[in-house]
């Protein structure tokens, strides 16, 4: 079976290959909601670490021509987008002081990521396509695999990862690069869940993949 993504976390051996490549051609890199008051929250102790790993990743997506986009949480003066029949963006609807996550300057995507003229998809939902015209975006530029990574692993990734397999999508996660203030959750999406859908990868294995250019 030709794959050009092998499963390095011990998923079915019919879907196991020798090499390990990606196609730059084909491929985009989202870092999705790590915007600098969401990344402050959810990295406490590690930030530092965390911006290193994934700047690292975003930095080897640029110098191999792979396409990097950037999502963002965003809304508009008083959140005409969020309903109210809505249970997680309803409670930061009427919070005054959660609103101030997704406005300048900690809505503002953490500077040691960029972008540095790439596309930004702001959203309003929890999925990074819900909504938006990242799809659109993906389809336009012939780009049919992601490599995921971001805040938080049940929230954006998650859901994120479960959309794109649906649509059809080739997805990798990369795992260190992914935060959530519950690690038990964390830890149990990605070793037992994201396995089944998903290529699973430390930056370090991300930043040693072989290129199909």
């Amino acid at each position: 079976m030709n794959q050009r993504f092998t499963n390095l976390d011990g998923f079915p051996g019919e879907f196991m290959s020798a090499a390990f490549r990606i196609d730059s051609a084909h491929t985009a890199v989202l870092s999705m909601d790590c915007q600098v008051g969401i990344v402050s929250m959810y990295t406490k102790g590690d930030q530092a670490a965390f911006l290193a790993r994934a700047a690292g990743v975003l930095q080897f997506a640029r110098a191999s021509h792979i396409t990097v986009m950037h999502v963002k949480v965003g809304f508009r003066p008083g959140l005409p987008e969020v309903s109210s029949k809505n249970q997680l963006f309803g409670a930061v609807k009427a919070s005054p002081q959660h609103q101030r996550l997704f406005h300048e300057p900690l809505g503002s995507i953490d500077p040691a990521l960029g972008p540095e003229d790439e596309i930004v998809i702001t959203k309003h939902r929890v999925s990074a396509f819900t909504g938006t015209d990242l799809a659109m975006i993906l389809r336009a530029n012939d780009l049919d695999t992601l490599v995921l990574f971001g805040i938080s692993t049940s929230g954006v990734v998650l859901s994120t990862l479960l959309e794109a397999c649906d649509a059809d999508f080739r997805v990798v996660v990369i795992k260190d690069c992914c935060a959530d203030l519950d690690a038990d959750l964390h830890s149990t999406l990605i070793e037992k869940l994201f396995p089944s859908r998903a290529t699973v990868l430390s930056a370090a294995d991300f930043l040693k993949l072989e290129l199909v250019e």
